[in-house]
């Protein structure tokens, strides 16, 4: 069983919070948004990072992360980019990808809004869009997301509450 942490739309912010949460974590996932390169590397430090680069997101962000991330875990396939929609109403940039050769996880931030669906019409595909860990923008709560994968499903998923965003 593996252990990942996913968060989104830092925005350049960390606390010891979240880094308490993810300590234990086998992986971070973050999906896009970071805000810094002092961030991406931050969370290397404690434990292998995958990640995605966001619209607001430098070049500096941009040449260590991919815009779009596709790749295998303990026999789950998993997609994940920032700006991606949800189902039914996937991004044009991914929608190909997903309709073509659908992902068993679909991985999103950018709207700040937390979100755990399945798209039943894709062979019941799930959507998590871990919400916004970082201080900027509408949100009135941080979240994020921690679950574990074992043989190709997502298991205990916890979606946890942060505080308030101010």
């Amino acid at each position: 069983m593996m252990k990942i942490g996913l968060l989104s739309d830092t925005h350049s912010y960390l606390d010891d919070q979240i880094l308490r949460l993810l300590t234990g974590c086998d992986e971070v996932w973050h999906a896009g948004d970071f805000g810094t390169a002092e961030v991406s590397e931050r969370l290397r430090e404690i434990a292998p990072l995958r990640g995605v680069y966001g619209n607001i997101d430098g070049q500096d962000v941009r040449k260590r992360h991919p815009k779009v991330e596709r790749f295998e875990v303990n026999g789950l396939d998993v997609l994940m980019t920032h700006i991606g929609g949800y189902p039914g109403k996937y991004h044009p940039d991914v929608r190909g990808m997903i309709k073509e050769s659908p992902p068993q996880l679909f991985i999103t931030g950018h709207s700040h809004i937390l979100k755990v669906m399945t798209d039943k019409k894709l062979n019941n595909l799930l959507h998590i869009n871990p919400g916004a860990a970082g201080r900027h923008g509408f949100h009135k709560i941080r979240t994020m997301v921690r679950f574990a994968i074992e043989a190709g499903q997502v298991r205990d998923l916890q979606v946890i509450e942060l505080g308030k965003r101010a």
